[in-house]
């Protein structure tokens, strides 16, 4: 026991910043992700039809792939053809793309929710039709994708523990190396768990606040 405590203070300054670094990533790669995917998302609802189609490739490529084969071919493979990223600019690309696909898909689903009659009625009464998507659906769909896109963010806590094979030094990127340091893999691999227990739960938490909050009476159900 003494000797894991001992462990336990030389390893964790190294890993909290490794957390610091996986927080940064979470937060730029789902901003990024929203960035992408809502446009994507309008675009793969009401777009003409060939919008819809290269939007539809986009996250067929992004959700029918690895993400780590899509980290690697950023990093290592757009360099072939003269396109160089820095290892954080390479993860916030491809964890930002991976997450617009996904976010995407969330916000389709939430617009084809919202009834039709809505868009018939604005349209009624003089609305364009951007202005009834922009007025009136968009912000129903953005509360109803709300609990979708709360499991993404929290997958994307773990989704960034990939981007330590291209040397990022976050939470598992410092595991690696504390690991080769103090030659003691199973302890301090079992450290790092609980640090992502620990992140997941507060972000668990707070998504479900948010979620209460943002619910539409009469159209939502209770969030226990």
């Amino acid at each position: 026991m003494q000797e894991f405590l001992e462990l336990l203070g030389n390893v964790v300054p190294s890993l909290l910043q490794g957390t610091v670094v996986t927080l940064q990533l979470a937060a730029v790669s789902l901003a990024l992700g929203v960035a992408i995917g809502l446009p994507a998302g309008l675009g793969r609802v009401y777009g003409p039809r060939w919008l819809q189609r290269v939007i539809g490739v986009y996250i067929t490529v992004f959700q029918g792939t690895p993400l780590l084969i899509q980290l690697f071919m950023v990093y290592y493979g757009l360099p072939d053809v003269g396109i160089t990223f820095s290892r954080f600019a390479a993860a916030y690309l491809t964890l930002g793309l991976n997450s617009g696909a996904y976010q995407a898909e969330y916000l389709r689903g939430a617009l084809q929710s919202v009834g039709e009659g809505q868009m018939t009625a604005a349209r009624a009464i003089g609305m364009s039709k951007g202005q009834a998507i922009r007025s009136i659906i968009l912000p129903q769909a953005l509360r109803l994708v709300l609990p979708t896109w709360s499991n993404e963010a929290i997958a994307m806590l773990k989704y960034t523990a990939v981007v330590f094979l291209i040397a990022v030094p976050d939470l598992m990127g410092q595991a690696k190396i504390m690991a080769a340091k103090y030659f003691a893999p199973i302890a301090i691999y079992m450290i790092v768990a609980v640090f992502y227990l620990v992140l997941v739960g507060i972000a668990y938490l707070i998504l479900r606040q948010v979620e209460r909050r943002a619910q539409i009476p009469g159209l939502t159900g209770e969030v226990e």
